[in-house]
């Protein structure tokens, strides 16, 4: 039984990848027409569909929106009785049907096409009432379905799926759409934080740890552990950064000295600590600590110092 099992779920996978791959064939200039002229349009794009084509329908109208391309969900079986409303003018629509025939759709497309609307039809199947009454069609056959029975929508759901993110992402190289402009529709959540949180951000309700040259190895001691940091800044007579003590100093001292009454933080400091720009990115800050397999950065701000940045302040807020 376990064996079987695994042999279907295995079988199941190269099936939905078999008929992902086999999409590349129906990238072609009328995929190319038809994404021009959703780019090209000045109004939103209405995505429809009627049962699980529905829920495929949701999903690209959410990446759509996220992307910089602005989308609604219109369902095709309450488009008949009042939705409708929601297309304006110049709006797109786009129907996701694997048979192209549903009676919901068959009902639905005259009445766009009675609006004045372009309309586009997501197919399974090309010469169906749908396609040939679109003014695009995008092919998202596949041969037949994962479900043993070839019932249950399964590959061509994910050929629908799959086709709907190759028409988001066309569309946001189009746009030239940045990191930035995400970050602008993304502003909660760990995807946000990535792309928009600052060290500024964060380091500024850390305690400001420092030391001269001539302090005490004692008291670099102290103020490592009262302030909690880790580490402490060193600083010169004209309190100009030029180094930084860690806990892993201090223990390399004490495993190097027995008396460490007659040393000072010149004895055990590091020369050119890693620093960071307040403006700087949490998640620039993070690779930094990463690439150097440190804790702490020296945040500097026109070279001068002003606080320190821990691993615990990117955990703190989610971006590790």
């Amino acid at each position: 039984m376990a064996a079987d099992i695994l042999t279907t779920a295995i079988q199941t996978i190269r099936s939905e990848a078999q008929s992902v791959a086999a999409l590349t064939a129906f990238i072609n200039d009328n995929f190319e027409k038809t994404v021009t002229a959703i780019h090209q349009s000045k109004g939103r794009i209405i995505i429809s569909g009627i049962g699980k084509s529905a829920i495929i329908a949701q999903k690209i109208v959410a990446t759509f929106n996220s992307t910089g391309t602005p989308a609604l969900f219109m369902h095709a079986a309450d488009a008949i009785h009042g939705d409708l409303g929601m297309i304006q003018r110049e709006d797109m629509v786009m129907i996701l049907s694997n048979s192209g025939n549903s009676p919901e759709v068959k009902a639905l497309v005259p009445l766009i096409k009675g609006f004045g609307n372009r309309l586009i039809g997501m197919v399974g199947n090309t010469q169906s009432y749908l396609a040939a009454h679109a003014d695009f069609v995008i092919n998202a056959s596949v041969v037949a379905e994962a479900c043993p029975n070839n019932l249950a929508p399964t590959n061509s759901t994910t050929a629908q799926m799959v086709m709907g993110d190759v028409l988001a992402v066309c569309l946001m190289e189009l746009k030239e759409f940045t990191e930035q402009d995400f970050a602008r529709y993304h502003p909660g959540g760990n995807i946000g934080k990535r792309l928009y949180l600052r060290v500024e951000d964060m380091y500024k309700i850390n305690p400001k740890p420092c030391v001269q040259l001539i302090t005490p190895v004692k008291e670099v001691i102290t103020e490592i552990s009262r302030n909690r940091l880790g580490c402490t800044a060193v600083l010169d007579e004209a309190n100009s950064l030029i180094g930084i003590i860690t806990d892993g100093d201090v223990r390399r001292m004490l495993e190097q000295h027995d008396n460490i009454s007659l040393l000072q933080a010149k004895d055990i400091y590091s020369k050119h600590p890693k620093i960071i720009a307040p403006q700087a990115l949490a998640i620039e800050a993070l690779n930094v600590m990463k690439k150097h397999d440190i804790t702490q950065l020296i945040v500097v701000d026109n070279n001068v110092y002003a606080g320190v940045l821990h691993l615990h302040d990117l955990l703190r807020e989610g971006i590790i």
